[in-house]
């Protein structure tokens, strides 16, 4: 068997001992779930493919001191609901039943506040395959719309997959091929949605009408079967052809009961008939049955277009289309408008006057106006004439103009707007004409023209209009583009000027403009008015709550500053401690003026003087509060979760050990840790062992160890840690430990290592390259690998001896590279010799590097020995001497390198 010599003269003693370990995030995407198409990397930053409805599973793996916070996001595609940002750590990303649209790339973002953040990731490709749709065409010139011999006919067969599918035509249980005769010919056309075949039969024959299968695969990817659909060809094969059993415009009255039949006059093989609404669904009560549609008591609002289609996959899809109309009236408006010519805008004898009439109708075009004067019909003469469709005014809008105004003319005129014949009702409206009809006028009440309100309550803006007849008024916002009203509209009308707002908002502040309406009164330039509208509301604060520290003794200085409010000021400022009102600080002048913060001092940190400071702000409207917590209290310690192999088992007993590892957070924002209290406690289990650990001084930084001993397997522990400071007891860590088997570092009396046991003496494969090492002998190597390459058998040349093979070929990258990691030599001597047997051999052979990884300052990897090429189908040996400067690790990387090795320790 192959072996690699490694000498140890010693093993480091515990203790607890200072490292500088803060190192920045480091992250690694691991995918899990029910992935299919997976290369033979176990981790891939490149590519993960998986199947629609399946469920993905994405871990990130994180390293860095203190604990990287982890948070997911995703670009391409579209973006789920369920997941958009996660902020926990290791937290596996879990979408049950994914969806082609949540394919993309998604990012996994860690950062702990130490270097930059690291950011890795992964691109998702949901493979799917829907079902094939296949539709029936023929060429243009066959106007009868039967298939006859001599004419062409086209059968596309169109799918949406991922990845792309395969096309298989078949006539029967025949195959046919591109240009199988002169009669065939299969073609991909250009500028269709989705992927698309089309078989093409070129002066069909008799043996052309057949059944014709069109098979969609995606070649078992991800295991999603094949998916195919039939169409039997005959020499009755047509497209669908409609009639109505109505005109196309249908006009109905309000409550009767509309019953249209849709007919088919054509089609083979019998289409299916639907019917829709358009804008929205079809009404309330309606029912489509086949080709009938009834609706029954129909309303003005069931008005619209109705529409029948008719589709077999044969041509084009037959649609016939109803537009119903359900008579109606609503709307009544009037305008007065003075003499253009002369630009006046009020009523004068001598000048033309024009009055307007409009209602809203359906069928527009159908209603019809009468006017009259005092209430009898108005007579027509040469100074008073009715016109119809003004271009000045909305269409089927009618007018009396008064030509030459005199005095006999004032009086009342009515329209009425009507449906002859329809039990519709009509429509009317008035207009006074008199030397008291004037244009109007509108203003804002005094002491209305600007408006404070507090936020939550109602508030009325308020415009008034003068003038015969008063228009209604028109509101709008002013000072913000494009804004709407509080109702959501850009303009709303008010009948009496007021403009009502419930439970007014911040939002809300602003100019509001009031203009007449043109309609209901004079048809003239609008006059308009202004209103500001102030919404107060309480102040908000920062910092809304701060924990802050200090060492005994020193001062503090607390500050709660006023980020927004209205008015934007602080009225008053209360200070308590513990909630005990305290006397207020000394006000600075210059700071007196506008006030946007207030300020407390403590002279001097003491255990009297910790505890909760509040600051009540207030700005006459309502009030926030700052809040402070003010101590001399250590930070809580970080745990170390890169702690190598934490865990060491005991032969003779069934305990374990736990290697625990800390370091403090801000150990001088307060006075020195003296010691820790440690408390350990199994879980599901009441009591707990309590110790206490003390320390010198403990350093921004330094890595602090203890040993937990006597823990019994495999049960997991709490393990709660607390510092101690003069002042007291500090904030505690908690963290669970979980017995996992044991990776033992090698001593003097063990330190030869085979690979004959499957756990490669706890070598670990290292999760952040490319592809891994494997384990093998002559009996059990992949009989597919590449010729040429490797050995036939380890270095003892027996069969059953086992070594370590990796293989560059494909689907191998330039820059892959493949990592076998030791475990944690805990060792004291200052320099040992690696010694390994190793086997290059092949065309396309990379390099062999050892590294060796330090663990005195986080992990920092140093090249010893490379070796690159192909150096013969040979074992040959390799010595190096390394000199770490305290516990460390071994690593054999591999780039693109057919090295096979084993190696023992010494």
């Amino acid at each position: 068997m192959e072996v690699t010599c490694l000498l140890l003269l010693a093993l480091i003693p515990f203790h607890c001992r200072g490292q500088g370990v803060y190192a920045p995030a480091q992250a690694q995407i691991v995918h899990a779930g029910q992935a299919c198409v997976v290369k033979e990397d176990n981790i891939s930053e490149r590519v993960y493919t998986i199947r629609e409805g399946d469920t993905l599973m994405l871990q990130c793996l994180v390293t860095g001191h203190p604990r990287p916070q982890v948070r997911w996001t995703k670009t391409a595609g579209s973006a789920s609901d369920k997941f958009q940002e996660t902020s926990v750590f290791n937290e596996t990303l879990r979408i049950e039943r994914i969806a082609r649209t949540q394919g993309g790339r998604y990012y996994c973002k860690a950062e702990n506040g130490v270097g930059v953040p690291a950011i890795k990731s992964i691109r998702v490709d949901v493979q799917y395959l829907d079902e094939p749709m296949l539709t029936v065409h023929q060429t243009v010139s066959d106007v009868r719309g039967n298939f006859y011999q001599e004419k062409t006919v086209f059968l596309r067969c169109t799918v949406n997959s991922n990845p792309p599918a395969r096309f298989i035509w078949k006539r029967g249980s025949d195959t046919l091929s591109h240009s199988q005769d002169n009669g065939v010919d299969i073609y991909e056309p250009l500028y269709t949605q989705g992927e698309t075949k089309v078989l093409k039969l070129k002066n069909l024959r008799p043996q052309d009408y057949a059944s014709y299968t069109c098979q969609v695969s995606v070649r078992n990817v991800c295991g999603i079967p094949d998916k195919a659909i039939t169409f039997r060809l005959t020499n009755t094969t047509a497209p669908p052809a409609l009639k109505l059993s109505v005109n196309e415009t249908l006009v109905v009255n309000p409550g009767e009961n509309v019953t249209v039949q849709c007919l088919l006059t054509g089609g083979d093989p019998l289409p299916q008939l639907q019917w829709s609404h358009g804008p929205g669904p079809l009404p309330l009560g309606a029912l489509a049955q086949g080709g009938t549609l009834s609706i029954p008591s129909v309303q003005a609002r069931d008005s619209g277009y109705y529409n029948c289609t008719a589709t077999n996959n044969v041509g084009n899809p037959a649609k016939k289309t109803v537009n119903l109309l359900v008579r109606s009236m609503k709307n009544a408006t009037f305008q007065i408008t003075p003499d253009v010519i002369k630009e006046s805008e009020n009523i004068q004898l001598g000048q033309d006057l024009k009055l307007s009439c409009h209602v809203d109708a359906v069928p527009q075009e159908k209603v019809t106006y009468q006017w009259f004067k005092n209430g009898k019909p108005a007579r027509m003469s040469k100074r008073l004439l009715v016109t119809r469709n003004d271009p000045e005014l909305p269409a089927v809008t009618s007018s009396l103009e008064l030509i030459d105004l005199h005095f006999s003319d004032y009086g009342t005129y009515l329209c009425m707007a009507s449906f002859p014949g329809a039990p519709v009702p009509d429509l009317s409206v008035e207009v006074n004409i008199s030397s008291e009809t004037v244009p109007p006028t509108i203003s804002v009440p005094k002491g209305r023209a600007v408006v404070t309100v507090r936020e939550g309550s109602p508030a009325e803006l308020q415009c008034e209009v003068r003038g015969k007849p008063r228009p209604p008024v028109l509101w709008s916002r002013v000072d913000k583009e494009a804004a709407l009203l509080p109702s959501g509209l850009p303009l709303e009308e008010t009948p009496d000027g007021k403009l009502r707002l419930e439970r007014v908002s911040r939002d809300m502040s602003g100019t509001y403009r009031c203009q007449t309406a043109r309609y209901n009164g004079f048809n003239v330039r609008p006059r308009e008015a202004q209103v500001q509208l102030n919404v107060q509301f309480p102040p908000e604060v920062e910092p809304s709550s701060q924990d802050v520290r200090q060492a005994l003794g020193r001062p503090v200085l607390l500050r709660c500053s006023l980020l927004r409010g209205s008015p934007q000021r602080i009225a008053s400022a209360v200070w308590r401690f513990k909630g005990q009102l305290l006397p207020p600080p000394p006000v600075v002048p210059a700071a007196a003026e506008t006030p946007d913060h207030a300020e407390l001092r403590l002279d001097a940190v003491t255990r009297d003087s910790s505890g909760s400071y509040e600051c009540s702000v207030s700005n006459d409207v309502g009030s926030a509060v700052c809040l402070f917590q003010v101590s001399a209290k250590a930070y809580s310690p970080e745990f170390y979760f890169d702690t190598p192999n934490p865990t060491r088992s005991h032969k003779l007993s069934k305990n374990y050990s736990y290697v625990l590892q800390w370091t403090q957070r801000e150990p001088d924002a307060v006075d020195p840790v003296l010691n820790y209290r440690l408390s350990v406690r199994q879980l599901n289990q009441h009591n707990a062992v309590v110790k206490a650990i003390p320390v010198r001084r403990v350093e921004k930084g330094q890595l602090l160890e203890y040993i937990l001993t006597d823990l019994r397997v495999p049960h997991s522990y709490e393990v709660r840690l607390t510092p101690y400071t003069t002042f007291g007891a500090g904030d505690m860590a908690s963290r669970i430990i979980h017995y996992t088997e044991p990776v033992n570092s090698p001593n003097l009396s063990d330190n030869t290592c085979h690979f004959e046991d499957e756990k490669i003496c706890g070598y670990t494969q290292d999760l952040t390259d490319n592809f891994d090492w494997t384990r093998q002998n002559a009996l059990t190597q992949n009989p597919k690998r590449s010729p040429n390459t490797g050995p036939p058998t380890d270095i003892s040349g027996t069969p059953e001896g086992y070594y370590m093979f990796i293989e560059t070929s494909r689907p191998r990258e330039l820059g892959d590279r493949a990592r076998l990691v030791s475990p944690l030599y805990n060792a004291s001597a200052k320099f040992y010799c690696v010694s390994f047997f190793y086997h290059m051999y092949g065309k396309h052979i990379g390099s062999l590097n050892l590294l060796v990884r330090s663990r005195n300052k986080g992990a920092l990897d140093t090249h010893a020995w490379s070796l690159s090429g192909n150096k013969g189908n040979v074992w040959q040996q390799a010595h190096v001497p390394i000199s770490p400067s305290g516990p460390f690790q071994i690593i054999f990387e591999g780039f693109e390198a057919q090295a096979t090795w084993g190696y023992c320790h010494r």
